[in-house]
């Protein structure tokens, strides 16, 4: 009787034991009887685990994934031992198995004994993979941007973790936009062409985008809520822009469908496409703040360092809440704690052996005693990187000395009461020398092309003044991408040198200019053209380098062709060299042109009256020094030939031929940082253009000599003057000034103003317009033209620019702008005071094939005149179009 219940002990102690690995490895499966009475036969005498060999593992299920890669993930191996029934070796199999995120199913079943030898089958549900996905309730051109910001490929294994992820980047992309409602719903159904497969579809209901009704400042004493509400960049109330109660309906919709349709007409955009781009920023200008809970994060931190800016260093929003309000907008509630005012204390420097603590403290230029502001403390120290390259604050000092390695650490010493002592420990290291320059990203342009441009040469002193003046000068060739030109400084301190390595992305540089206009009595006319500015000579002959043409010397050439058929043609080439023999930077620059224009009726002989001119220049260019390098100097020479037959273009001068022959100088300083969206810099310019005093040199006495005989060689001495000014107000909101003065002189009273190069102002400012009236164009907005012969002219302009993208291949930006001019036909009549003004918006889309497209919306204020009725806005504004070139 003993022995039978020790028999029936034991039989059930091994069932328990087959029971509790088959809960192990994954449940039942085919054959797991048969696998039961295996392992329950070879279990140890004692009822404890026996030690087994794993003599043969198999795979089954798996259809995509790599069986060998699998068992692998398993970390079981052939001949590993193992004690069953409950080895923990299985276990942590089956747990890596499904950590894969892979399967639906794992399971780990013995297939046979053969002695004391093992044999196991890992079976495996494979999770579905995604065959496609798509969208519902959205636009076309919204699924096709999503596409690209989702991580879903054809293939992929679909898990509730793909799909969470993919839900949260599309609400992030509906919550950047200012829909904070969004909701994302995804629907899995089999795709019934494919084996185990699925097709994913995002039900996306955006609802109304979220805009900011009102924000509501708490707690704040030393600063007032306007200025606080204006730290908060990417968080804006709800407000609209009225330019005048007849003009916002005008501007945005008039406006929209003019150049939307100005633009489709030439093949660039169709209209309902151009529209849509206009919307962004009309909308932008006119329309209400949308809330980004992620701007808004950033923006209480803003907040706090404006504070800070102000003397309170601890000062912290301690509750902000965010609730809608009945109109479907919402409200924004901030409070803050702005805690005690502090100041500057006392600074003494420790580690300085190059400069004298006295020195650094004037460089620092924060005395004892000023109120505390962290974010000037960080600039004066050049931890903030001024785009100029600095040369005012401590670490330009040492850094463009060749101190590379440079580092100021200000550690705040005593805290006395509301005062802050500082003690700057510095580390200046050894002087950096540059070893290598390294160039990369350069597929179309040579690499000399921009190792001439570079101001870091091997073997110099490190600069970082010098690293930021190359950047602008690689930026400036404008071949490449200016957002992303990258340098890395790679130093190595165990000799004291230090490579760089230059990165650039090309882009296009080469555009084609297609524009047509109105006006100068030409009625309509068409202007094509082709300019490589990145032309190369030397690989004519080498079909590799052609893109269409060669290219990779960074030369420039251009070709530009206009007319409107028999009354008016224009042919116009230049050819730049800009590094005439390759070692120093003094350009070359020909020119070519040709044009004539009939004043006849359309329908008559073009040739009964006409003015035609052929010309040609040559001129150098040279990078000056001094006063600095930013300096150029220009000098040409140049012959035009005039032909007037029946063509009135001063009193009694209608028949006859001009030759006009002069040298031309300009000195200009062009410190711009970047060419298509400047946010620093000046580019100012001046130009004495002057022919040879003929008449002191001949005797005669012009009074009473015919205009054929005073015109036959043209005398004159032109002055002009432009100063361009950028600079950067808040993020890239930049301010533009420009002010602009001409003046033609005489030698003669007895010959007086020459007939050629006076100046017309007003009006579009035409491409091209200035080579058949042989006149200086001067453009102003919101004015048709209203001087024609003027010898003195004055100009100035302010316009706000901000940038909507600053993509390489569609910069566009939108502009405020204020202008005043006038011109006059003498000396006596100048009066500086008496100007016509003008306000209005606009924009510019820079397109790298076709240049510049703008279209401005100008209201001319000294059109308004009571007297004799003009008073409407439709009556003294007008629209401004310009294609491939910004108007003088």
């Amino acid at each position: 009787m003993y022995k039978y219940v020790t028999r029936y002990c034991l039989l059930f102690f091994c069932v328990f034991c087959i029971t509790k690995l088959e809960a192990q490895i994954g449940g039942s499966r085919p054959g797991l009887s048969k696998m039961m009475q295996q392992a329950q036969t070879g279990t140890s005498e004692n009822g404890k685990p026996k030690e087994y060999e794993l003599a043969g593992i198999t795979v089954s299920g798996a259809k995509y994934l790599d069986q060998d890669l699998l068992i692998a993930v398993t970390n079981l191996t052939v001949g590993q031992k193992l004690y069953l029934p409950n080895d923990e070796h299985i276990a942590k199999a089956i747990k890596a198995l499904w950590k894969q995120e892979l399967f639906s199913n794992v399971d780990i079943t013995i297939t046979k004994f053969i002695d004391d030898k093992v044999f196991i089958n890992i079976g495996v549900e494979e999770r579905p993979r995604l065959s496609r996905f798509n969208f519902r309730n959205i636009k076309t051109s919204e699924a096709k941007e999503l596409k690209g910001k989702l991580s879903l490929v054809s293939n992929k294994v679909v898990t509730d973790a793909t799909k969470k992820e993919a839900v949260v980047r599309i609400k992030k992309f509906y919550t950047d936009k200012g829909y904070g409602r969004v909701k994302v719903s995804v629907l899995e159904r089999n795709d019934t062409g494919a084996v185990n497969k699925v097709i994913l579809t995002f039900i996306i209901d955006k609802g109304n985008k979220t805009h900011i009704n009102q924000i509501t400042i708490a707690g704040n004493v030393n600063a007032t809520e306007a200025r606080l509400k204006h730290s908060l960049k990417g968080t804006k109330e709800n407000m609209r822009f009225t330019l005048h109660p007849d003009a916002t309906a005008s501007v945005y919709g008039a406006s929209k469908r003019s150049f939307g349709k100005y633009l489709s007409q030439f093949g660039f955009l169709s209209p309902s496409k151009t529209l849509s781009a206009l919307d962004n920023y009309f909308r932008f200008t006119f329309s209400s703040s949308k809330f980004n809970q992620s701007k808004f994060d950033d923006d209480k931190q803003s907040l706090v360092a404006y504070y800070n800016t102000l003397g309170f260093r601890d000062a912290s929003v301690i509750a902000d809440t965010v609730y809608p309000v009945k109109n479907g907008n919402i409200n924004v509630e901030i409070k803050v704690k702005e805690g005690h005012k502090y100041y500057f204390g006392d600074i003494t420097w420790k580690g300085n052996t190059k400069y004298s603590s006295e020195f650094l403290s004037r460089t620092l230029a924060i005395k004892k005693g000023d109120v505390y502001n962290q974010e000037l403390l960080e600039k004066r120290m050049g931890r903030q990187l001024s785009p100029d390259g600095g040369g005012e604050d401590v670490s330009s000092l040492y850094m463009d000395d060749g101190y590379l390695f440079f580092n100021i650490d200000p550690v705040e010493i005593a805290i006395v009461g509301d005062t802050i002592n500082y003690e700057m420990r510095i580390t200046e290291g050894a002087q950096a020398t540059i070893r290598d320059i390294n160039i990369a990203g350069n597929d179309r342009t040579n690499e000399h092309v921009i190792r001439r441009e570079l101001r870091t040469l091997p073997g110099n002193k490190f600069s970082r003044s010098d690293l930021i003046r190359s950047q602008r000068e690689i930026a400036n060739l404008g071949f490449f991408d200016q957002e992303k030109i990258g340098i890395l400084p790679k130093p190595h301190p165990e000799d004291g040198t230090v490579d760089i390595d230059y990165t650039v992305v090309e882009k296009s540089s080469d555009q084609l200019q297609l524009s047509a206009g109105f006006g100068g009595g030409v009625n309509f006319y068409g202007n094509i053209g082709i300019t490589f500015n990145n032309f190369s000579i030397r690989n004519i002959f080498r079909p590799k380098f052609w893109d269409p043409l060669p290219v990779g010397d960074g030369q420039k050439f251009s070709v530009s062709y206009a007319s409107n058929g028999a009354y008016y043609n224009s042919l116009s080439t230049a050819f730049t060299e800009p590094w005439l023999g390759g070692r120093k930077p003094n350009s070359l620059t020909a020119n070519i042109v040709y044009s004539k224009y009939s004043a006849a009726a359309i329908g008559t002989d073009p040739n009964f009256s006409f003015l035609r001119m052929a010309g040609a220049g040559l001129s150098m260019g040279k990078r000056l020094n001094w006063p600095d390098n930013y300096f150029v100097f220009n000098y040409g020479i140049f012959y035009n030939n005039y032909r007037l037959k029946n063509y009135a273009l001063v009193p009694n001068f209608t028949d006859g031929y001009s030759n006009d022959f002069h040298f031309k100088f300009v000195l200009s300083r062009n410190s711009i940082d970047q060419p298509l969206y400047p946010r620093s810099g000046s580019n100012v310019a001046f130009t004495f253009q002057v022919t040879p005093p003929y008449s002191a040199f001949s005797g005669t006495d012009y009074t009473n000599e015919t205009p054929q005989q005073k015109y036959k060689l043209i005398e004159y001495h032109k002055y002009k003057f432009t100063a361009d000014f950028y600079q950067k107000i808040y993020g890239n909101l930049v301010l533009r000034l420009v002010s602009k003065y001409g003046f033609l002189g005489y030698y003669n009273t007895g010959i007086g103003f020459s007939p050629f190069e006076r100046f017309q102002v007003g009006g579009d400012g035409l491409s091209g317009y200035s080579y058949f009236i042989g006149k200086d164009i001067i453009s102003q907005r919101g004015y048709e033209i209203y001087a024609t012969d003027a010898t003195i002219f004055n100009k100035y302009q302010a316009e706000l620019r901000y940038p909507f993208s600053l993509s390489p291949t569609a910069t566009i930006y939108g502009l405020m702008f204020v202008d005043a001019a006038n011109a006059w036909e003498n000396f006596s009549q100048y009066n500086p005071f008496q100007l016509n003004r003008d306000v209005g918006v606009g924009i510019r889309i820079f397109l790298p094939m076709f240049g510049l497209l703008g279209l401005d919306y100008g209201i001319g204020l000294d059109r308004y005149d009571a007297a004799t009725g003009t008073t409407g806005i439709k009556d003294i504004s007008k629209f401004n179009f310009m294609l491939g070139f910004e108007p003088e």
